[in-house]
């Protein structure tokens, strides 16, 4: 299957793609954590965001992160 590579090279590919996947899967369920106990969106824009981060995965934590997270208050 993997004949042109060495069998290190798909030791790394394996061990890379799997970090990256891990860290990939933290960020979202950090997103779709912090989206739901923001208190600083309001209900239906809440649900309209948790529903685009469960269905569109890592790309829709990036989209909440960047646009769509409310700053918050220092205590």
């Amino acid at each position: 299957m993997f004949g042109f590579l060495g069998g290190l090279e798909v030791i790394f590919l394996v061990l890379f793609g799997g970090l990256i996947g891990l860290a990939c899967f933290a960020i979202w369920i950090w997103m779709l954590i912090d989206c739901l106990t923001n208190d600083g969106i309001p209900g239906s824009e809440k649900v309209a965001w948790v529903l685009v981060i469960l269905f569109t995965h890592f790309l829709g934590a990036l989209i909440y992160f960047f646009v769509g997270r409310p700053k918050r208050k220092a205590a």
